[in-house]
Parts: C-alpha cells; sequence; structure tokens
C-alpha cells in the first residue's frame, strides 16, 4: 500500500516535474485543526521551490540537471513558515502512529503466547498436544482467506513480492490488511510484521491529517505518508536512523530534496519513540514482547584471508537459495491468487505438518520453525554450540519452504525469517575449518537480508546493529558478503526467470519500493 507513496516522492524529488505552475491561493484561507497551517501555502511553496508533484517523466540528462533544486532553494523552503507547520503535525502524527503501530506489535505478540501456551494450557492440556499447529494453522488461512477475497485491499500487500508493490495508503483497505496480518502473523505462518505495519503507519499518518477537515493536496498527503511509514519503523526496530535508511533507500532519494523527506521523518519518528521510552516520570510503553536486541557473539577483533574466502562462498550460496525461496513464493502466488479459500488452508497446514516433523526429528520444538523467528533468533544464535549439523539442515529445510509458500499465500513481511535462515546458515558454516561463529552469523544475516530485499545499505546497517557484540572485525566481511549476495542475487534471478518464469512486475534489478 506504501508503493505509491515512495515512488511519487522518490521520481518527483529526482525532478519528474517540469513546468508544475504555483496553485493559486486566493480561495483558500488557513484551515482545519492545525491553527495557521495553510497546505496549499505549503504546495504552492513545495511546488515553487521543489516541483514536488510529478507531471511528467523526464526525457533526458539535461532536463534532470535543469530540474534539480539547488541548495539556496532547499534552504528557502525549509526556513518557510509552511515547512515549520509541516514539522509541527509530524510530530503529532509521530505520536500517533507510534501508539498504532505499537498497539499492533502487542496484539500480535500477545496473540501467538495465547494460542501456543494459554489456550492448550485452558483445555487442560499440560503442554500443547503435538497436532496443536494443524487446526491453528489451517483457521489461519480461512481467516486470510477471508480478508483477501471479501475484504477491500486484498489483505494488502503479498511479500512474495519483497519490500514491493502497492499503493499510497487506502484508508479503507486498512481492516483487510490488518487482520490479513493478525491472523497470518498472530497464528503463526513464517512472515514478520514489517509490511502490514508500513500500511498501518501510512494509514494512521492520513487519518491525522483529515483532521484539517479539508482534502489535502498531493504533496502535503504524500509527505505525511511518509512520515507515517518512518514512524512505524522506528516503532519496529527501535531506532529512527534505521527507519530513515530503509526509506530514503527504497525511494532512492539524495541530493538536496533529501532533507525534505529526512526532516519531517526524523521528527517525527524521534518524537514518536517517547511513546515507548516514556517522558518524566511515565516510563512509556513497553516493547519487550517483539523488541529488537543485539546478539550474543564472542568477539572477533579482525579477518584473515580465509574469512574472506569463506565469505563469498557464503554469500553467492545463500543469494541463490534465497531467489529459489523468492521464486517458490511467486509460484505459490499463482496458485493462491484465484482461489483462496482453497490454498491458504492447504499452505498453512503444510507449514504446521513441516513444524511437527522438524519437533518430532530434532525435540527442538515447533517454534523453531513457526513464526517470523524474531523471538527465536537470540537463543538460536546463543546456543550455537548444541546444534548439530543435521539439525540445523532440517531446520534450513523446513523453516525455509514454510516461509517460501507463506511468502505467495499469507500476508505479512519478508524480512525476519531472512534474518533467522540467514544466521541458522552462518551457523552451520561456522564449522567450516577457519571461518568462526561470529563472522559466519554476521555474514549470513547481511547476504541472506540482501538477496531478499535488495537494500545493500540496510543489510550492512541491520547487521551491524545485530552483531555489534562481535565488535568492528565482522564490518568488512558483512560489507563485502552483502555486495557478492546483492551481484549473485541479481544474476540468479535472471537465470531463473529465464528458465522457469518469474514475476514481470519485480526484477531483480529494479528498484525495490516500501509498500504494504
Amino acid at each position: 500500500m506504501c508503493d505509491d507513496m515512495c515512488d511519487n516522492i522518490a521520481g518527483a524529488l529526482r525532478g519528474e516535474a517540469a513546468g508544475q505552475r504555483q496553485v493559486p491561493r486566493t480561495h483558500h484561507p488557513p484551515v482545519g485543526a492545525f491553527p495557521g497551517f495553510d497546505p496549499f501555502q505549503l504546495t504552492t511553496q513545495l511546488s515553487r521551490h521543489g516541483r514536488l508533484l510529478a507531471s511528467r517523466p523526464i526525457d533526458s540528462e539535461t532536463q534532470m540537471a535543469e530540474q534539480e533544486l539547488t541548495q539556496e532553494q532547499v534552504d528557502d523552503l525549509v526556513e518557510s513558515k509552511s515547512f515549520a507547520v509541516l514539522l509541527l503535525v509530524s510530530a503529532i502524527v509521530g505520536l500517533v502512529v507510534s501508539v498504532g503501530s505499537w498497539a499492533f506489535l502487542e496484539l500480535t505478540a500477545q496473540l501467538q503466547t495465547w494460542i501456543f501456551v494459554d489456550a492448550p494450557s485452558g483445555l487442560g492440556f499440560g503442554s500443547p498436544p503435538v497436532w496443536w499447529p494443524l487446526p491453528v494453522l489451517f483457521l489461519a488461512g480461512l481467516i486470510t482467506a477471508f480478508a483477501i477475497a471479501r475484504l477491500p485491499g486484498r489483505g494488502g500487500h503479498v511479500p512474495a513480492h519483497g519490500l514491493a508493490a502497492g499503493g499510497l495508503p487506502v484508508i479503507r483497505n486498512l481492516l483487510g490488511v490488518l487482520l490479513a496480518a493478525v491472523a497470518s502473523i498472530g497464528l503463526g505462518l513464517v512472515l514478520g510484521p514489517e509490511a502490514p505495519l508500513l500500511a498501518l503507519g501510512g494509514g494512521l499518518a492520513l487519518l491525522t491529517l483529515r483532521l484539517s477537515r479539508r482534502e489535502p493536496p498531493p504533496q502535503v498527503t504524500v509527505l505525511v505518508a511518509v512520515v507515517g511509514t518512518f514512524t512505524a519503523m522506528t516503532t519496529l526496530f527501535g531506532s529512527p536512523v534505521l527507519a530513515a535508511v530503509i526509506v530514503v533507500e527504497v525511494a532512492a532519494i539524495g541530493g538536496p530534496r533529501l532533507r525534505l523527506v529526512l526532516l519531517p521523518g526524523l521528527l517525527g519518528a524521534g518524537v514518536g519513540t517517547l511513546v515507548t521510552l516514556g517522558y518524566g516520570s511515565w516510563e512509556g510503553l513497553s516493547t519487550s514482547d517483539y523488541a529488537i536486541t543485539a546478539l550474543s557473539l564472542p568477539a572477533f577483533p579482525r579477518p584473515g584471508p580465509a574469512d574472506f574466502g569463506w565469505t563469498i562462498a557464503l554469500a553467492v550460496v545463500i543469494a541463490a537459495v534465497a531467489q529459489l525461496l523468492m521464486h517458490g513464493g511467486l509460484r505459490t502466488e499463482r496458485l493462491a491468487k484465484p482461489r483462496p479459500f482453497l490454498v491458504l488452508p492447504i499452505v498453512g497446514v503444510v507449514v504446521a505438518a513441516l513444524a511437527i516433523t522438524f519437533d518430532q526429528v530434532t525435540d527442538e520444538g515447533v517454534n523453531q520453525v513457526l513464526f517470523d523467528g524474531q523471538a527465536q533468533l537470540p537463543g538460536l544464535v546463543s546456543s550455537a554450540d548444541s546444534w548439530s549439523l543435521g539439525a540445523l539442515a532440517l531446520l534450513l529445510l523446513c523453516k525455509g519452504v514454510a516461509y517460501s509458500i507463506s511468502l505467495g499465500s499469507f500476508r505479512g513481511g519478508p524480512t525476519f525469517p531472512a534474518l533467522f535462515l540467514g544466521a541458522a546458515a552462518g551457523i552451520m558454516a561456522s564449522h567450516l575449518p577457519g571461518f568462526s561463529l561470529s563472522p559466519a552469523v554476521a555474514v549470513g544475516i547481511g547476504a541472506a537480508t540482501v538477496a531478499i530485499l535488495r537494500l545493500p545499505w540496510t543489510a550492512v546497517l541491520l547487521t551491524s546493529f545485530l552483531t555489534a557484540s562481535a565488535g568492528s572485525g565482522t564490518v568488512p566481511l558483512v560489507v563485502v558478503g552483502v555486495a557478492v549476495a546483492y551481484i549473485a542475487t541479481i544474476a540468479v534471478n535472471r537465470w531463473l526467470t529465464a528458465r522457469v518464469g518469474g514475476n514481470a512486475d519485480t526484477p531483480a534489478d529494479a528498484p525495490p519500493t516500501i509498500t504494504a
């Protein structure tokens, strides 16, 4: 749902708006719940200085150069009164979206606990019976299918397309998006919360903007929706910096225009963090159920020649496997799209069967295969020595297949299962001679992230955060691994598309876009 927003802000901020006229203001006095905020004045200034609303494509590099904002133009806009009021609106939006995002993340986390822990106990089982995931994931398939087939918006973004496709948030679609996401994530499918969270962030931002009691111009709508995505990602990852990197990299924003997006986005996200950090004597809302923390890894002072060799090999293998999983998701989508009430319950049962099989063979629990892996990742890494190569191989097989078919049928995000699978692959690779646990896990996470999302900057930053306990010695390996995996991803995707078919809407070498 956030694709058009990001495409508009990316394309228009690149200058795809030649000849934009100033919008007359004579018929639009200041209105709304924000005193002194005249969105049409902001539109006029954005059109005059930034030409933010795209009207026609650029057909030459000369035209692009002519339409680029100068630093002086951006300075004039940033110093304007309307931009200052936009920052105030961004702060309000940040608070609203933070509360909504926290509620969504808490709901899905609590639902997982209630369904898989509390409900079996309440029904008299000492522990969840072996068959328990089967009816739960079957029900998840029915609920998600209902949201897709019967509610507006078809449940939102299909995660098999990465963090891509969709449109500017449509408020009437939010119910279907949230129902599909809660059923998919809360009932145990192998998907994360980031894509529906982006939809929620953009939708809540636009709902807040509607307090002005007048239809806002497109420029203001786009900017405020961007603030919502900044804030939603900040609530999930706990860092406005990481949220900014993701949004900026997805939208491919650069040059002087970058500040026009960064300032409102960072301000809204920063103010929104007060909801969970607290303010004064108020301790804020708890994030313990979904907080992302750094992994516990041994210190790694510096890499050697063997580390770089194994890094390249591991990155290539992970990129190839990741593309196989993504293409499996696209094929599942083709089956699920015309008949969701048949395919989704079957997929749910297959995922449950994979989790049960893994548990029966390894006695490691169904939770290792179910869910997005965010909660299980720290334990997996900290107990790496207790995992046999056979158990790790079966984990990668079962969770990989479950992830692939979940991508094309249910609704959620692709990021966190990729992190988990990358870490598991890294733990396996740490058994190679001369390749220790810390660099192997770091390279595995970075390579898997970029292979699925195709966001190199995000992959490096997120991996550096997760593996910070290992020290700076892993950083060169992560950068090399991400670069190699990114190139390999493009090559493998093109090879697969040419031989077995693929989705032309998401070529590997196309810039990805945020959506939900």
